[in-house]
């Protein structure tokens, strides 16, 4: 059955009036959602002295958050093109509350990884729905607040949980504590001024798990990919074990190392994002591979001759191809969906985005204690290297450009063509 395209069924946002604050919502939505996902990060390693876990299970911990929101994706994914984004935004909220409720109660591994596989479902139903709603509500800003949020909030949450770890009381309750206030903001902000929308029929038929992407995305998707699991690996490698090896590296037992690990990968992934947002998609990519495969090779050195300037150095360098890979191929993916397409299509992108994320990672933490921190860091990143030399190529190709009508955002507003 054909679907209704969602933005004929939103109220008319010019009539409404509150556009403007729906997309903010939105976006301070989509960046809280992963500042709470990569907020345990730096209390991976007071779980691990605390509670006696090992790196290989700490990496497990990690990954049923990403298997979690993986399920979500194939199932609920799409949804929001049925019951209209605020239904599930809310309800992707509440559960959010719920998870941080778990985390705040948790006195072992077991409630831990209870806690993530609740999170990560909960993300997982909201990342589709807060991409696509701000897709709607505003095409030509969507792709890159939909690069730079995730980014942002991936190393406010690791940064922001650091910083109370390391200075506040608590420091396993405190920064749920602080989530939870922003929560309930976000689920009173988002009753108020996001646009109703009217359902459709399909919801039920809508949650068989699929993956889908529109033929005429398939071609730059494809290309996209090795840049994505380049990304994502790198970050899921950081985001479980980034902690751990910068301490190795350093020396340093600060929960505050850890945290500026994963802020110095994402800060400079969003201050790419945001200075190559006027150019061609297709240069993005490129930049983002070349700056991943450098940003590596130069971490690497510092991780092997015990630099701790050297690693952060390239951390950062990498950074730079975290941000600009995934705005690269956000950019290149996301404009050849219909605005009926674009849950499904944002769905399809951050499961293999997610799946690079948690699969690499949960093998990382198994060669610990088998390889140890440095030569298993050595093996991924070298990976991470080929993954982005490979994608460097791909982007050296020639292809066809979309058909007119195909594109939901104008090439010429945010490719710069």
């Amino acid at each position: 059955m054909a679907r209704i395209p969602l933005s004929d069924s939103l109220t008319d946002s010019a009539v409404d009036g509150r556009s403007s604050t729906a997309f903010a919502v939105y976006a301070t939505g989509l960046m809280t959602f992963m500042a709470a996902s990569s907020a345990p990060t730096p209390l991976y390693r007071l779980y691990q002295s605390n509670w006696g876990v090992t790196p290989a299970l700490m990496t497990v911990v990690f990954a049923v958050y990403a298997v979690s929101l993986l399920v979500a994706l194939l199932t609920v994914g799409s949804l929001s093109d049925y019951l209209g984004r605020r239904s599930v935004i809310l309800a992707s909220l509440l559960l959010e509350v719920a998870a941080i409720v778990i985390f705040l109660v948790a006195d072992d591994v077991a409630v831990l990884i209870l806690a993530r596989i609740v999170q990560g479902f909960a993300t997982g139903s909201a990342t589709g729905a807060l991409g696509a709603g701000l897709a709607d509500l505003n095409g030509r800003l969507a792709p890159v607040i939909n690069s730079v949020s995730p980014v942002a909030g991936l190393g406010a949450g690791a940064l922001g949980s650091a910083a109370l770890v390391q200075f506040g009381p608590s420091p396993l309750r405190l920064i749920y504590m602080v989530l939870l206030a922003v929560l309930v903001l976000l689920v009173i902000a988002t009753a108020l001024s996001a646009p109703r929308g009217r359902k459709t029929v399909g919801a039920l038929a809508s949650l068989r798990p699929r993956l889908n992407v529109p033929a005429a995305a398939r071609a730059p998707m494809l290309a996209a990919a090795p840049a994505l699991i380049a990304v994502w690996a790198l970050g899921g490698f950081f985001f479980s074990l980034g902690p751990s090896l910068a301490a190795d590296v350093t020396g340093s037992s600060s929960a505050l190392t850890g945290g500026w690990t994963v802020f110095a990968l994402t800060v400079t992934g969003s201050i790419a994002v945001l200075l190559l947002r006027s150019f061609n998609a297709a240069a993005v990519l490129r930049t983002g591979t070349v700056a991943l495969a450098v940003g590596v090779a130069v971490s690497l050195v510092g991780t092997n001759i015990g630099s701790g300037w050297l690693f952060f150095a390239g951390t950062a360098i990498a950074g730079i191809g975290f941000g600009a890979g995934f705005q690269g191929a956000m950019r290149n993916v996301l404009p050849q969906a219909k605005p009926d397409q674009r849950a499904d299509l944002l769905a399809t992108f951050y499961v293999i985005s997610y799946l690079a994320t948690s699969v690499p990672a949960v093998a990382a933490g198994i060669a610990v204690p088998l390889l140890g921190i440095r030569m298993t860091a050595t093996a991924y990143s070298t990976v991470v290297i080929l993954l982005s030399l490979a994608a460097l190529v791909g982007t050296l190709i020639p292809r066809k450009e979309p058909t007119a009508g195909t594109a939901v955002i104008p090439a010429g507003d945010v490719a710069a063509h």
